[in-house]
């Protein structure tokens, strides 16, 4: 499997403005993680980072917000989402945060250690905390969703120059259309799996 490399650039994030994206970062497109094609509804993700955290900044079409659950840690992946998943050491364990577009979000640490949703366990006990989280509804079409991940939720800061693994992810839900499930690197699976740990690009701090 090919492994994509997204540059995560060093720079400051707002508080007044939290879904600036900075002049540094070069956004990527989500697509189908199916079969990598073109997305019905656009999504794009840059991320970037200071000493403490990573901020992710997703910028999606969306033309019906299908979200109903307020509790932390609930399956959020049964309705709209947007998900992140990191790999700081080789690719187990990794975490995975969701936010959908309540606000409600979701984090878990991973071990899988065939690489395979079979033998992966989820420990729903780890916090990401203090993650930070904010969403944007623009013109009715426009949704953008900001992630702060602590680095220490992770054990560690990441080095100048030092490669990490990890992935992008949406789901969109449609009564109209249908559901849509796209990914910065596709997993190339039916039915969808984001949890294929070998399709993680490389995420490198510059």
């Amino acid at each position: 499997m090919t492994v994509s490399t997204l540059a995560v650039p060093r720079a400051e994030f707002s508080i007044e403005e939290p879904w600036l994206i900075p002049k540094e970062c070069v956004p990527v497109t989500l697509r189908r993680s199916t079969d990598g094609g073109r997305s019905r509804q656009a999504t794009s993700v840059a991320a970037f980072y200071d000493d403490d955290f990573l901020t992710v900044v997703f910028e999606a079409g969306d033309d019906e917000i299908v979200a109903t659950l307020l509790g932390h840690d609930e399956p959020l992946w049964q309705e709209d989402v947007f998900e992140v998943f990191l790999a700081p050491d080789g690719l187990t364990p990794y975490f995975e945060i969701e936010v959908n577009p309540l606000g409600t979000t979701f984090d878990a640490r991973i071990d899988s250690p065939d690489g395979v949703r079979a033998t992966m366990t989820t420990d729903l006990a780890w916090t990401c905390d203090p993650l930070f989280t904010g969403l944007r509804r623009d013109d009715g079409r426009e949704l953008r969703a900001v992630l702060r991940i602590p680095f220490r939720a992770m054990g560690r800061s990441p080095k100048r120059g030092e490669q990490w693994r990890g992935n992008f992810y949406r789901i969109d839900r449609s009564r109209t259309h249908g559901d849509e499930f796209s990914a910065w690197q596709p997993a190339m699976k039916t039915p969808p799996d984001f949890h294929v740990p070998a399709a993680f690009g490389t995420l490198l701090f510059t």
